[in-house]
């Protein structure tokens, strides 16, 4: 076993290293330049059409990302599982779904974390499974997440951040969910807020939003909703945009839609239609993200 101070030195070279990986990849997709939002004359295809058939039921067509298709990296200090690509996982089907660009399902171990790094023009969404991370950024904001909480900042014309593992002796598991904004270059903006789980129950829990006051507010026209399926029980849910896309990520447990059985971890795309008689054949953990297309 090595010494504390050499072992912290070890991780801190390898997180600078992860780091400029996923900075490099950020820049090659254009996300810093504004490039996506530039390309007005041609249209970009929705990513994941061509990783499995598209299935119709009842005016419903959807995409399925199965948990073992992700993308893997382990970094020692970080165990990241990437549904779109993201640092090193690069897959030209799954860059994007409409503009819901990164969904990340991160592990880091105790005493470690994402050193400081900037973000600009993302709306960058944190929800802890497990554990609880220490956030500080270039505003002076220093707050700690647990589970329960939900954080979304929006780095606007810049910021710059880490995220560390509150804890030095467990990990701490969380979803990085990144948005393309409506707006570029607004004032970086923070916030965070506890969502009881005993209200999202059998029914949808509204957690980040454009227009709720009992939501986080965030820069898109987006709906972020939390569910707690009960063995046996169902729910539907009805967009609030038409044209807007859907994507359902099992956190737990199993569901059923349309003959499609999802398991822990699998992913959804949604592309026409709402979510109708959605059962959970055992308790169920889900996050639905309603997100317009990709602009022109």
């Amino acid at each position: 076993m090595c010494q504390y101070n050499k072992c912290k030195n070890i991780n801190k070279m390898r997180r600078n290293q992860f780091l400029k990986s996923m900075l490099a990849t950020t820049a090659a997709f254009g996300l810093a330049s504004g490039t996506w939002a530039n390309n007005k004359r041609k249209k970009i295809k929705q990513v994941g059409f061509e990783h499995l058939p598209e299935t119709e039921t009842n005016k419903m067509k959807a995409i399925v990302h199965r948990a073992t298709s992700r993308g893997h990296a382990n970094h020692g200090w970080l165990d990241s599982h990437h549904t779109f690509s993201f640092a090193n996982y690069y897959n030209p089907e799954r860059t994007h779904f409409g503009m819901l660009r990164v969904l990340n399902d991160d592990i880091i171990q105790g005493g470690t974390g994402f050193g400081t790094h900037p973000h600009e023009n993302m709306e960058i969404v944190s929800i802890p499974l497990d554990g609880a991370l220490e956030h500080k950024d270039s505003t002076g904001r220093h707050k700690v997440i647990e589970q329960g909480d939900v954080q979304i900042m929006s780095a606007g014309k810049g910021i710059y951040h880490s995220e560390y593992n509150h804890h030095r002796d467990r990990a701490s598991n969380f979803l990085q969910i990144w948005v393309f904004p409506k707006e570029r270059n607004i004032e970086p903006r923070y916030d965070q807020k506890y969502f009881d789980p005993a209200q999202r129950r059998n029914t949808w829990q509204t957690v980040v939003a454009p227009d709720d006051k009992n939501a986080l507010r965030i820069n898109q026209d987006a709906w972020f909703s939390l569910i707690n399926l009960d063995k046996d029980h169902s729910a539907d849910y009805t967009r609030h945009r038409e044209g807007s896309l859907l994507y359902l990520f099992v956190i737990e447990g199993a569901v059923e839609l349309h003959g499609e059985k999802l398991d822990k971890r699998d992913g959804m795309g949604i592309t026409e239609g709402d979510i109708r008689n959605l059962h959970a054949p055992v308790n169920a953990e889900l996050l639905l993200m309603e997100i317009p297309e990709l602009n022109e």
